[in-house]
């Protein structure tokens, strides 16, 4: 970020996402741009309305200060000279109780409508979602509106009209007033004519209607009791909004609360004064008077918390998993621009409506903004602090709301909350500067904290940057030598590969050789648990890893992610490694756990091969995101799941320019956006021919590889499931749902997103793979290649029934957790087959060097590398939700439940309870 940016995310950046907030709202309910530019301008000026009303009046005192001291201030210009005269006319002016700096009253509209026409400009003038959309008589809001033609002339009509409405607006209102201001705004006029000319049409389009609005207000402040009927379009508006909440039965409990929430503060402006009225006539007169620290501190205090703590504690959780390295951005800018925001929308732009605002609107400002920090607090303290796993985009897996139970026992604290926190207010001054003073130091201190972790955990990631910026990924195969290919694909669910290959039964051909596994288990539901068994053999089962307590989980982690390239190193085979998952228990694998094997080519794949423009997206959008993401995880459990918008925070669709993003599911048949995640993994998939070198010279050949593609689930475009911007699979959906999800007399439940989701990722990823399997093919490399696709673990998304096994507590457990992918081919084998035969993916090992390597052995241990242990006795799987390494990356994993299957997955009977809250499943 630059000193520009900074001074962007103070000043505009919080008025571009209100505007962004309040768009989006109305195009999801309107689903039209024109009309939710209509939205914006009325939701715009409204909320402004009391700023330019307050600015309006002491621009009135300006200019009626500089008529009183007119004729004294000539007197002493005419008799007076050099220091003499501005002695006297300083002396004159403080006689008067003026000072210099009042003269900028005169300008304070003008002052306040730069950063709104300078955010409106941006959002407006570079939003896709305007392009080549129509509305009336305009054809195109993203260009030009170009509605006249005159013989070879074009013109724009919506400038011109602008101007007029300017010009007439300003005829009224600056009747009477001196000529230095009607000059002011009437080059103001010319000024939006010509810089504005050839703007998009959504642009003019919403800056007429500011106009066209800013004339019905000087008509209406005209009229006799403006306030009073000013309050009752208000009240009449909000009526209309609460009827519509309470009959828009489809939409969500929360959208319905907030727009019901809005129909009843539009009721404040006639209530309000009968209330004051009666408080007034029953207590007297308030007598509090504003407590600028009060406020100021409240502003403080919500800037620290939701631009430094929230945002420094996300990225303090996995720092690396913000960093991209191939395009290396410190994560700490995030929290800076978070911060920047949360400064310029607390303390700079709720400090205009404050400075703006009388003696009775300061204390209630100040009383909103107390309460706001303890609702703030509460909140994020105490509620909504266990919603899943989110990505590096701030979005969640699984979260989609609280229940109506939990709503409403949060908002009945929050109200007990707010009453307590207005009496302290009232009866308890100096507790609440203290109690502010001592919040912003405890979370400053946690903040700093935070970042200092931070900085340490990407300092090396500096280093690796520069090589992967540079290096061109590649692997070697060979024509005449043999390869033996390990393809781990994260998270890929093995259950699915029936109902794959009954939809694409093409892909059995592209699958040629192949051996299904459908009976195959993982020893653990996440990647940290699974992976050192997949790559290291059955020395590295979680039991295993818990039984050697004198060694460290990460050693054991890089040792499991070595045994098979040393080993096929040793034993001449020329090697690869490619984002080998948890290298040194990092985000970001680090590769320099293989430094002691100059022979073994390592390289980082991911986003590698985005598209030219992509780069960074989700550092780009997390920029604007974590202030978004510190407002909803401070507000009422009834606004969370409304500003969290299924993880987009209320961006616009195609507001963005960037060309990935975070994919907006609508339904399991129709999505917009391109997710970021994905498309990094996907591209790899797409390139692999690329990446495959041919040799010629009979070396033979090894090459690892992990891909999380099938860890980043998306909805794709149906038949081919690809990538797109807007994924309508409504047609195909209907066409197939009622006869691709059973298959072999077994039923899987399609029907939630992210099932969905998590099959079309699956569906691609294989796609992907039989097309590289062509490219060998055509080669002569796929007879002589051994080739495993594999996953480390599966899901828990309660698809098979067989899969809900009974615990002795009378609750379920999702075996599909521990369902892996597992498919083989071997040399020269051909047709396509599936085998019940009990697997685990701690078979990968033995069958990667059957064969190929003579009496193998683990390079580090010294024993032999096979499966006996698998038939030795039951298979124990851990259950745990512990999968970050930064939380669980002692000697041994953290205590958790154990069960264990003997030789059949998918009989329920076969599964055992074994032990509860404990490091092994069995009593050493």
């Amino acid at each position: 970020m630059t000193f520009g940016s900074i001074l962007y995310s103070l000043l505009i950046s919080p008025l571009q996402m209100f505007f962004e907030v309040v768009f989006g709202f109305a195009q999801k309910y309107t689903n039209n741009p024109g009309v939710s530019i209509i939205v914006l301008s009325l939701v715009m000026n409204f909320l402004v309305l009391p700023l330019y009303k307050r600015a309006d009046a002491m621009q009135a005192e300006e200019r009626d200060t500089e008529a009183k001291l007119h004729d004294g201030l000539a007197h002493i210009k005419k008799a007076f000279s050099g220091d003499e005269r501005m002695m006297i006319q300083q002396e004159y002016y403080r006689q008067n109780h003026y000072k210099t700096m009042d003269a900028f009253k005169g300008s304070i509209s003008l002052f306040l409508e730069i950063p709104f026409f300078i955010a409106a400009y941006q959002f407006l003038s570079n939003m896709k979602a305007l392009q080549d959309v129509s509305f009336g008589p305009i054809t195109n809001l993203g260009a030009p509106d170009q509605l006249l033609t005159i013989g070879a002339v074009t013109l724009n009509v919506l400038p011109i009209l602008m101007t007029v409405i300017n010009v007439i607006s300003c005829i009224i209102y600056t009747k009477g007033y001196p000529l230095k201001t009607k000059i002011q705004l009437y080059i103001m006029a010319a000024f939006f004519l010509f810089f504005l000319y050839d703007s998009p049409a959504g642009l003019l389009f919403y800056w007429t209607l500011n106009n066209l609005f800013s004339l019905l207000k000087n008509i209406f402040y005209k009229m006799k009791n403006p306030k009073k009927v000013l309050a009752i379009l208000f009240s009449a508006a909000g009526i209309f909004a609460i009827i519509v909440a309470v009959i828009k039965f489809n939409s969500a409990v929360s959208t319905r609360l907030i727009i019901a929430f809005l129909g009843l503060c539009f009721q404040l402006p006639i209530v309000l004064p009968v209330l004051v009225k009666k408080k007034e006539t029953k207590f007297g007169v308030s007598q509090e008077t504003p407590n600028k620290k009060a406020f100021f501190l409240s502003a403080l205090l919500l800037t620290v918390l939701i631009g430094m703590l929230i945002p420094s504690a996300v990225i303090n959780a996995s720092p690396q998993e913000f960093v991209d390295i191939n395009y290396f951005h410190n994560p700490l800018w995030l929290i800076i621009s978070s911060c920047c925001i949360a400064f310029g929308t607390f303390i700079i732009w709720f400090g205009v409506f404050y400075w703006l605002a009388d003696q009775k609107g300061k204390v209630l400002f100040e009383k909103i903004m107390w309460t706001a920090c303890g609702v703030a607090l509460v909140d994020y303290l105490f509620f909504g602090t266990d919603l899943g796993v989110m990505s590096s985009v701030l979005k969640y897996d699984i979260w989609y709301g609280y229940s109506k139970v939990q709503i409403l026992i949060n908002s009945a604290i929050l109200v007990i909350l707010c009453i307590v926190m207005v009496t302290t207010f009232k009866r308890y001054k100096k507790f609440m500067i203290g109690a502010l003073c001592t919040g912003i130091v405890a979370m400053i201190c946690m903040s700093i904290y935070n970042t200092t972790y931070i900085v340490k955990s990407i300092d090396h990631i500096k280093a690796q940057t520069a090589a992967a910026s540079t290096e061109q990924p590649h692997f070697t195969l060979s024509k005449t030598g043999k390869n033996v290919v390990v393809f781990m694909l994260d998270r890929a669910i093995g259950p699915y590969v029936p109902y794959i290959m009954n939809e694409k039964p093409e892909l059995m051909q592209k699958f040629d050789g192949f051996t299904y596994y459908e009976n195959t288990i993982s020893h653990g539901g996440y990647t940290n648990f699974g992976t050192p068994v997949l790559f290291g053999g059955y020395e590295y089962t979680p039991v295993e890893m818990n039984t050697r307590d004198s060694e460290t989980l990460v050693s054991k982690q890089n040792e499991a992610l070595k045994v098979m390239p040393v080993l096929f190193d040793q034993n001449g085979y020329k090697v690869t490694v490619c984002d080998a998952p948890y290298a040194n228990y990092q985000w970001i694998p680090d590769l320099s756990i293989y430094d002691d094997y100059p022979n073994i080519e390592k390289y980082i794949t991911e986003n590698k091969f985005n598209e030219v423009g992509s780069e960074a997206t989700a550092f780009k959008k997390d920029l604007r995101n974590f202030f978004c993401y510190g407002l909803m995880k401070t507000s009422p459990f009834a606004l969370q799941h409304f500003e969290y918008d299924h993880g987009n925070y209320f961006q616009p669709k195609n507001m963005s320019s960037a060309i990935y993003d975070v994919q907006y599911a609508r339904s399991v048949s129709v999505a917009d956006e391109l997710d970021s995640r994905f498309m990094g993994n996907y591209n790899v998939l797409t390139k692999l021919d690329n990446l495959t070198t041919i040799d010629d010279s009979g070396e033979n050949c090894f090459f690892m590889i992990d891909n999380d593609a099938t860890h980043s689930e998306v909805l794709l475009q149906e038949p081919e499931y690809e990538p797109a911007d807007h994924v309508d699979n409504t047609e195909y959906d209907a066409e197939h749902d009622a006869t691709r999800w059973t298959v072999n007399g077994r039923t899987v439940d399609m029907s939630s997103i992210r099932q969905r989701q998590h099959y079309d990722v699956d569906m691609c990823a294989l796609i992907q793979l039989g097309n590289w399997f062509d490219y060998l093919r055509e080669n002569d490399l796929y007879d002589n290649t051994r080739i495993i696709v594999v996953s480390d673990h599966g899901a828990d998304f309660a698809q098979f029934d067989e899969l809900l096994v009974d615990k002795a507590d009378g609750t379920t457990r999702d075996m599909e957790s521990y369902a892996p992918l597992l498919m083989v081919k071997d040399f020269n084998s051909t047709g396509f087959q599936t085998s019940d035969e009990f697997m685990t993916n701690g078979d990968v090992p033995t069958i990667a060097t059957d064969g190929t390597i003579t009496n193998p052995v683990n390079p580090f241990t010294g024993n032999a590398i096979n499966s006996d242990e698998k038939t030795a006795h039951r298979q124990y799987i851990i259950s745990s939700d512990d999968w970050e390494t930064d939380k669980n990356q002692g000697n041994t994993f953290n205590p958790a439940d154990w069960y264990s299957v003997s030789s059949n997955l998918w009989d329920k009977n076969d599964w055992q309870e074994e032990a509860k809250n404990s490091l092994l499943p069995y009593t050493k």
